[in-house]
């Protein structure tokens, strides 16, 4: 990163002072950093007490054999049980732990008793099918309860869920259930989108066939659309679960017992099967998930907005929530269905206090205008949440005044599928926060920025993330591929997780994500950040949303292009380009002016809401455009390409 590209980018002067009241009543405090650095193993045997134990654990970590972590490994636990019969064992039953918002509008909330007996009547099914301890599930759900109820009776009899986004194609669907060699797979006839039924039994039927070790598909009915049954491998949901009795004894499993894989992209094309296990994930998704939301599982009703296919979904949805007890809310559909104010009608109806959702989401909602969510009650909000990409200054002071009426802290958390839980976060109660730096590693979390010869760089210099130190929720390998995982995150610096972000310290040492390193651009010897000409992009009045890529250039390596999405008054000129390119010029410096600006209506987008700039870059090469299966609307691809014609090549 250039010293100058740098300066300008830490010019960010805004702090924001954690509010009053939650500072004096806040869960985790300043103290939490120095007992951690005291005694970083002793600070997490503590978070490890969060947890009911069947087997208590004398020893934290070994270290041993690194980078094969083992966490608590003389412990013994259920997941399950600690996710829900514990709250029914304390008099908490009749607590919501799910409320359930359908896309169509129908709704239903599950207290802790009532998730028991579902979890409980599910993992009775499960070992009629004859699923049992060490064996793997793939799960392949909408939104909706039965998703979170499947992944706890997973926990609850030792099965390893796999749990594969809804979005995904069959051949994809495939990859991932003979990877992990899943013996079962839990689906449904389909789920409800952008307000029609979108079928997902088809997917599983095409990919089972490919999978001859798939016994029995059990089959959850959501939308009653018509569906094909194999007959003696399909079942349906409703004939084998619902009569299942509601009682079931959880077995406690060592803490290192395999809990779930989560599969990932690789570079290599054949996706990545993240290993996470019982103990230690369960501790720091639990701790983080009550330290960094500041919850308070008696009052607040909390709203993590990701889909259970993704790792958020996991970690902030299902497990932990579940472990603190808490009462959250589910949404199954999009945030634009029925109306553009979906999400906020949400938190008007459930008097959501904590609301955690995703830049892409944020820059949205900016787009569509301050006086959709003005229309709403949004007063529950107390702490909002940032997750999945670095979050732009801009994004975030919108964020704060128009969601969280300018008195609401925002967390802006960094973390992978491969962390398992949270890592850098502000506190909401401690920390002075700066608009789109997540700014320090969490208590017992070791975390720094070093270069290439990986010398930790001072305040104001940028370079790689790295994780000095094990820590609870790691990923423990990749699965089937041991050789791969220390390749994959060990190899590049040694001793050290390398996470494949690029990040800078600021003068004070706190932390600014930069996104992968892949997206730095190498522009005529300066390194850019894609994120960096984003935010300037986005800081000018006229833009709603940019998403950036470097393509191939002669003459300077790399050229950074850029693809926006106007503001709803802004209308596309010449003019306005030159403007556009003139003021990231202003903003960061003449090396990063883009030389390419294209107007679009829409960025290529997955389900999950991440932009695919994969694809934005063969439209900027003129290349054949790539596999486009797991976007949300495959369409924009065909609009952006028509544009390229003419977009003008600018000095």
């Amino acid at each position: 990163m250039s010293n100058d590209s740098l300066a300008n980018l830490l010019k960010e002067e805004r702090r924001f002072a954690p509010p009053a009241a939650l500072a004096a009543a806040a869960n985790v405090t300043e103290a939490a950093y120095a007992q951690a650095d005291a005694d970083r193993l002793g600070f997490w045997a503590e978070q490890a007490r969060r947890l009911t134990w069947d087997t208590e654990p004398t020893e934290t970590l070994d270290w041993s054999n690194p980078p094969f972590a083992k966490w608590f490994a003389d412990g013994k636990l259920n997941v399950a049980y600690n996710c829900v019969d514990r709250h029914v064992e304390a008099g908490n039953g009749e607590r919501v732990a799910i409320h359930f918002e359908g896309e169509p509008g129908d709704s239903r909330s599950i207290t802790y008793a009532q998730l028991k007996d579902e979890v409980s009547q599910a993992a009775n099914a499960l070992t009629e099918l004859g699923v049992r301890a060490g064996d793997r599930v793939a799960v392949y759900l909408p939104m909706i309860p039965e998703a979170v109820v499947a992944m706890l009776a997973c926990a609850r009899v030792g099965a390893a869920h796999s749990v594969v986004f809804g979005g995904f194609s069959a051949d994809a669907v495939a990859s991932r259930i003979q990877d992990a060699d899943a013996k079962l797979v839990i689906t449904a006839d389909g789920g409800y989108r952008r307000g029609k039924p979108s079928a997902l039994k088809p997917a599983i039927d095409e990919a089972v066939g490919k999978c001859p070790q798939v016994e029995h598909v059990l089959v959850v009915r959501r939308t009653g659309q018509d569906t094909a049954f194999t007959e003696g491998r399909d079942v349906w949901w409703h004939d084998v679960v619902a009569r299942q009795s509601t009682e079931h004894t959880p077995q406690a499993f060592d803490a290192e017992h395999p809990l779930f894989i989560l599969y990932t992209s690789g570079t290599t094309g054949k996706p990545k099967g993240i290993l996470h296990t019982s103990g230690g994930y369960l501790t720091q998704a639990a701790y983080t998930h009550h330290a960094v939301f500041d919850l308070k599982p008696d009052t607040d009703v909390y709203w993590c907005t990701a889909d259970i296919g993704w790792v958020t979904g996991h970690s902030y949805i299902v497990y932990g929530p579940l472990a603190n007890g808490a009462t959250q809310v589910m949404y199954e559909g999009t945030p634009d269905t029925p109306h553009q104010g979906r999400f906020w009608e949400v938190v008007q109806k459930y008097g959501v206090t904590i609301l955690y959702t995703a830049p892409t989401a944020i820059r949205t909602f900016m787009k569509w205008g301050d006086d959709i969510p003005a229309k709403f009650d949004l007063s529950s909000l107390r702490v909002l949440g940032s997750v999945g990409e670095p979050i732009n200054p801009e994004a975030w002071i919108w964020y704060r005044k128009h969601i969280g009426g300018d008195r609401c802290p925002i967390v802006d958390t960094w973390w992978q599928t491969e962390t398992g839980a949270m890592m850098i976060s502000p506190l909401p109660g401690v920390t002075e926060t700066k608009p789109g730096s997540a700014q320090r590693a969490l208590p017992g979390i070791s975390a720094t920025v070093v270069d290439d010869e990986a010398h930790e760089v001072d305040n104001g210099g940028g370079g790689y993330l790295v994780l000095t130190e094990p820590w609870p929720s790691m990923l423990r390998t990749i699965w089937g591929d041991d050789q791969r995982f220390i390749d994959t995150y060990w190899s590049r610096f040694e001793g050290k997780y390398f996470a494949g972000d690029g990040a800078k310290k600021d003068d004070d040492g706190d932390i600014w994500l930069l996104g992968r390193v892949d997206d730095v651009m190498l522009v005529s010897g300066h390194n850019i950040s894609t994120t960096e000409v984003e935010s300037a992009l986005v800081s000018h009045p006229s833009v709603a949303e940019a998403a950036v890529v470097g393509a191939a250039d002669e003459t300077t390596g790399q050229a950074i292009v850029a693809f926006v999405i106007l503001r709803g008054s802004a209308s596309e000129t010449d003019t306005l380009v030159g403007e556009l390119r003139n003021h990231v010029g202003a903003t960061l410096g003449p090396i990063a002016k883009p030389k390419r600006i294209l107007p679009v209506q829409e960025l290529p987008k997955t389900r999950s809401g991440k932009i695919m700039r994969r694809l934005l870059r063969d439209v900027a090469e003129n290349r054949a455009v790539g596999d486009v299966t797991t976007l949300a609307d495959s369409s924009v691809m065909d609009l952006i390409q028509n544009k390229l014609p003419s977009a003008s090549d600018e000095d």
